[in-house]
């Protein structure tokens, strides 16, 4: 019997788990300092500002446990379908301890106007100075070594070549464009006169393309304009076999996203944030005796927190609960399926880990076809990693 992985994790997983627990040794260090320094100097802000340097490791601890847990079990058969959802489980938790913190500056925030306190600007001035700095290497960090892709146009592999059956001749049709102008080639053992390709775009433009035939290749002799989105029509006499071509999916799409690690940078930028409006605060309540800067810029702060936090419960949760992770993949899988004549009875698409998502087809077809036959036809989706057809006959 066939068996495939069930490893779903993201791209770059140890890397990331490894930068994470960098940070954590540059904020456990910090808090250290200056816990301890404000006890052995007397500086209660100090002490304050160690105790909140605290909570940002524990958040970062979360995500470099997840990351380890994931990465330990990622093969484990009690996970069905493996450990990719542990980081988008602890980028919820880590959202809700950031609303939590938003809540607990909004409200000092606003004890601090209805109570004013005195600041003691030679201390907090450069605690929070400090605290950027450290928050601006924590960020730099967890960027680091970041891969990214460049998506041009190196068409012309496996992402560009479809397989289909026409009229019981296996056939592949590949656009080519190694160092040439893009073309198409059918790799069949057919004759080139009586083989054409109809290429019909989203807008309803149609091009038809003859073949030729090279070294026991077929290609078109007219080149593929850009952008390499339509359906094809391939004729050859009475036969006709459809595949569709998409642009290339890029990475950075929410299917793709690593939200551990997003939450683990938002935790830095939004101390990093508040690290920026409390030193305008205090500046401007020092060299103008606004007081209120203060709190103002701790309510601002708060907002922008619980701006981050909602976005991150709204993105996680929805892959918790496995809301389609990619309406536009879904309408183009849809699309390669009906091109031929068949039809989609039933569709479920979710997300398994970053980059990898999971599909299950009923397909309705009249003519002899295998599952196999239409898992062959998506791999040049390359987020689908977990694929599951059903076929029925009409």
């Amino acid at each position: 019997m066939e068996t495939h992985s069930h490893v779903f994790l993201g791209e770059g997983h140890e890397h990331a788990e490894k930068r994470t627990w960098w940070v954590i040794r540059l904020c456990g260090a910090m808090m250290a300092i200056e816990i301890i320094g404000g006890m052995l100097f007397g500086s209660i802000a100090l002490v304050a500002d160690g105790l909140h340097m605290s909570t940002h490791a524990g958040a970062l601890l979360l995500a470099a446990l997840a990351y380890s847990y994931a990465r330990r079990h990622a093969t484990d058969a009690r996970f069905t379908f493996g450990t990719g959802k542990l980081g988008d489980l602890a980028g919820f938790t880590s959202a809700i301890v950031l609303a939590m913190i938003a809540l607990l500056i909004g409200w000092e925030a606003v004890t601090r106007f209805l109570a004013p306190v005195p600041i003691a600007f030679a201390e907090a001035i450069p605690i929070a100075a400090l605290g950027l700095g450290v928050n601006v290497a924590s960020a730099w960090l967890l960027s680091g070594g970041h891969h990214h892709h460049h998506h041009g146009h190196d068409h012309g592999h496996g992402d560009e070549t479809r397989t289909v059956d026409l009229g019981g001749i296996p056939v592949t049709l590949e656009i080519y464009e190694d160092g040439v102008p893009p073309r198409f080639r059918v790799h069949a053992d057919i004759s080139a006169p009586a083989l054409t390709a109809e290429t019909v775009r989203p807008g309803g433009a149609r091009q038809t393309f003859a073949f030729r035939s090279i070294g026991g290749i077929l290609e078109s002799t007219d080149e593929i304009p850009e952008p390499h989105a339509f359906t094809v029509q391939l004729r050859h006499g009475e036969a006709t076999a459809s595949a569709v071509f998409e642009e290339h999916e890029h990475g950075h799409a929410a299917s793709h996203r690593d939200n551990n690690m997003r939450a683990a940078v938002i935790h830095v930028m939004a101390d990093a944030a508040v690290s920026v409006l409390v030193i305008v605060g205090l500046l401007l309540a020092r060299a103008f005796g606004w007081l209120w800067m203060d709190p103002l810029a701790g309510i601002i702060g708060a907002c922008v927190i619980a701006s981050w936090a909602w976005g991150l419960v709204r993105d996680t949760g929805s892959i918790l609960l496995d809301m389609n992770p990619d309406p536009r993949l879904t309408s183009r899988l849809r699309q390669e399926i009906e091109a031929d004549g068949d039809r989609l009875a039933d569709l479920h698409v979710w997300r398994l880990g970053p980059g990898h998502l999971g599909a299950v087809l009923s397909v309705v077809t009249g003519k002899e076809r295998r599952p196999e036959d239409y898992r062959r036809r998506l791999r040049h989706f390359s987020s689908l990693s977990h694929v599951t057809v059903e076929v029925q006959t009409q």
